[in-house]
């Protein structure tokens, strides 16, 4: 059986907000989206299956940590990434240009060859080229695969980045020629520019002249305030491509989707609620709860009573800040199950309120809640 082309429709508009659905041979993805993080093949804490009993319709994982363990040979020789971890998802994989800027040792930027860096576990050597991360992302067998970037670091030195975004749209073009002809998956090029304008614009006008499947918009998840990543967004948003799924890396705070939603912003991931599960902290309609707090020791009242699913709200909070303040693992499981099961109600309500019109007053009602 012939397998499905990637493709993406928009079903519906609010303003700028968009519903959408985006096709991949190993199923659809309603849009927006959130992509829980399996950065090493797995979610942490938490089963593939409840994960898809969430509403998650696809994941991310990352080619950096990969390549690094196991490496990439081992995951190919079991059949691929999803294989590998059980999963029936998509998969969209990150390209690594983030990691090595933000985790690797001794990184170094060559033009040429891509980025140099020691393996921030043994320091082993690696070179990762452009050509490289798209040869570990086929091997892996991604949905959705990403050109290599270069990510800087946080900086307002034009120079540092204009170079780097000059860098980047060389290696989407390199991505672009080693990826080759495949319509069964997506090839996300990646608008860089730091906080300027001119830069993101070029960017973008160099990435359409390429031609990708959809357009990410990378390097603002490095410290920018939320205030910074929405004006980027506002002058951004006019300018993407209308009929290509629009993809925000690494962001964010259930505030930061309201507010990208806004702005047509149509796929999300971020490691926060997986994270903040470990940590003691839950989200959810009500706002965001610190479990850990000692005013939760006598409360046995739920996370949230309306949340069936799992039985979440059979756990009181007096009961869960007990398990985090005894290290017990299941305090992590509970809360990481609890934040996945909030972002993918919170995509869903931001469907239907796009759908039914009504998505302003709902983004109004919670930008500051949540």
């Amino acid at each position: 059986m012939a397998l499905k082309k990637f493709n993406f429709n928009v079903i519906c508009t609010e303003n700028y907000s968009r519903v959408g659905v985006i096709e991949t041979s190993r199923g659809c993805i309603n849009t927006p989206a959130f992509m829980p993080v399996g950065t090493q093949a797995t979610i942490k804490g938490a089963f593939i299956e409840d994960i898809i009993k969430t509403g998650s319709e696809i994941i991310l994982s990352n080619t950096y940590h990969l390549m690094i363990r196991p490496g990439v040979d081992r995951i190919s020789a079991a059949g691929g990434l999803h294989e590998f971890m059980n999963c029936k998802l998509p998969i969209l994989t990150d390209s690594g240009g983030f990691q090595v800027m933000s985790l690797s040792k001794l990184n170094k930027i060559d033009r040429d060859k891509g980025a140099i860096f020691q393996s921030h576990i043994d320091g082993k050597k690696f070179i990762l080229s452009p050509e490289e991360s798209i040869r570990i992302q086929k091997a892996l067998n991604s949905d959705i695969v990403m050109v290599m970037d270069e990510c800087p670091k946080k900086t307002l030195d034009y120079n540092k980045i204009k170079e780097s975004m000059e860098i980047s749209n060389e290696w989407a073009l390199r991505s672009k020629d080693s990826f080759g002809l495949n319509p069964n998956k997506g090839l996300f090029g990646i608008v860089q520019g730091g906080l300027f304008n001119d830069l993101r614009k070029k960017s973008l006008e160099n990435l359409i002249n390429i031609g990708f499947d959809g357009y990410a918009i990378g390097g603002l998840a490095v410290g920018d305030t939320q205030d910074e990543m929405f004006k980027v967004l506002d002058n951004l948003q006019t300018l993407m491509p209308n009929d290509k799924p629009r993809y925000l890396m690494g962001v964010g705070t259930p505030s930061d989707i309201l507010g990208a939603v806004k702005r047509g912003i149509d796929m999300f991931d971020c490691v926060l609620p997986t994270r903040s599960g470990r940590t003691g902290l839950a989200f959810t309609w009500n706002g965001r709860i610190q479990i850990r707090n000692s005013k939760n020791q006598n409360d046995n009242s739920p996370l949230d009573s309306n949340i069936s699913k799992f039985n979440l709200n059979k756990y009181s909070k007096n009961y869960l800040n007990h398990l985090f303040n005894t290290n017990e693992m299941l305090a992590s499981m509970i809360l990481t199950l609890n934040n996945i099961n909030f972002y993918q109600e919170l995509m869903f309500e931001i469907r239907k309120n796009i759908k039914n019109g009504t998505f302003k007053e709902f983004h109004d009602k919670y930008i500051n809640l949540l």
